[in-house]
C-alpha cells in the first residue's frame, strides 16, 4: 500500500502538480469511491471516510458530484420584526 502511494506522488510531482490540485484530485476520488460503495448514501459515505455528513455535502457540491445539496436549500429568512418602540428620554 505504501509503494502504491509513493508511485501516486511521484505521478503528481512529475504531472507538476500544485498540493491544492493533488489534494483536489484524491479528495475527489475518494468521495466518489465512498459514495459508490455506499450505494450513494451519504450519511454511510461521510462515516466511512470520517468526516461529518455536512462536511461531505459541501465538498459534494464544491466538487460537482452526486446530488449534493446546495447553500440555497437553507430556510427562509424570517419575516423583519416591526420597528421597536422607543424609551421616552432615550437619545
Amino acid at each position: 500500500m505504501k509503494s502504491e502511494f509513493d508511485r501516486l506522488v511521484e505521478l503528481l510531482l512529475g504531472a507538476n502538480l500544485f498540493l491544492e490540485e493533488a489534494i483536489e484530485i484524491l479528495e475527489k476520488g475518494m468521495i466518489q469511491g465512498a459514495l459508490d460503495r455506499c450505494g450513494g448514501k451519504q450519511t454511510a459515505a461521510s462515516k466511512r471516510l470520517g468526516i461529518h455528513r455536512n462536511t461531505l455535502q459541501r465538498k459534494m457540491v464544491e466538487y460537482g458530484l452526486g446530488n449534493g445539496r446546495s447553500r440555497s436549500r437553507r430556510k427562509p429568512v424570517a419575516r423583519e420584526a416591526p420597528p421597536r418602540k422607543r424609551k421616552p428620554g432615550a437619545a
